[in-house]
Parts: structure tokens; C-alpha cells; sequence
């Protein structure tokens, strides 16, 4: 009943900028809880940002400073990442905590997108 899609994934050089966008569609109340992750083949999957709907954010030591969560709080999540290096190569995914029609909190999962940093 709710579909997240991302996309903004792709190649770019060292020192570049790239924004994700994670679009929810479906029957649904508002986004609660925003998350960003990435993976690399092998690896564990990281958390590597959160928001609230209150809008606090956190973020991991490793993107801190660089990269910036962000959402209209109504269906897209977005993820600034500035000053990119060959580390952030990696499969991104969202996750969203909604409240539905019913008023019942669910989480999603995007199908991710991939981003490769060149050197």
C-alpha cells in the first residue's frame, strides 16, 4: 500500500556532490521517522543518517559534516552528500516510518540505489 522509490544514485568524481530523493506514494497519514544506509558486497548495512518528525537529526562520524538529511515531511527524504570520496561508494537505502490511514505506524525500505565515487 506504500512504495518508496529512490533515486539520484549514480557515478561521480571525488570531491563531487550527488543528492538522493526517497519518494513515498500510497495510502498513508504523514512520515514519522527518516533513515538513510548504506552497504557495501560483504558488509554489514550502516545507518548512516536519521531524522524526526521533529526534526532532529544524527548522523555517522563517517558522513558527519558532509552529508545533510532532509524531507518535506509530507513523501520525499532527501540526502545531501558533499565532498564525496571513493569511502562513500556504496548501495544507499531508505527507510521510512509512516502512519497510515488507520493511524498505524509501518516501515518501508526503498530498493536503493547505487552511488560510485570515482577517483
Amino acid at each position: 500500500q506504500v512504495q518508496l522509490v529512490e533515486s539520484g544514485g549514480g557515478l561521480v568524481q571525488s570531491g563531487g556532490s550527488l543528492r538522493l530523493s526517497c519518494v513515498a506514494s500510497g495510502d498513508y497519514r504523514n512520515l514519522q521517522q527518516m533513515y538513510w544506509y548504506r552497504q557495501t558486497p560483504g558488509n554489514q548495512r550502516d545507518l548512516i543518517a536519521s531524522l524526526t518528525s521533529s526534526h532532529v537529526t544524527n548522523y555517522a562520524a563517517s558522513v558527519k559534516g558532509r552529508f545533510t538529511i532532509s524531507s518535506d515531511m509530507k513523501n520525499t527524504v532527501y540526502l545531501q552528500m558533499n565532498g564525496l570520496t571513493s569511502e562513500d561508494t556504496a548501495f544507499y537505502s531508505c527507510r521510512v516510518m509512516i502512519i497510515d490511514r488507520e493511524g498505524y505506524a509501518k516501515n518501508y525500505w526503498g530498493q536503493g540505489t547505487q552511488v560510485t565515487v570515482s577517483s
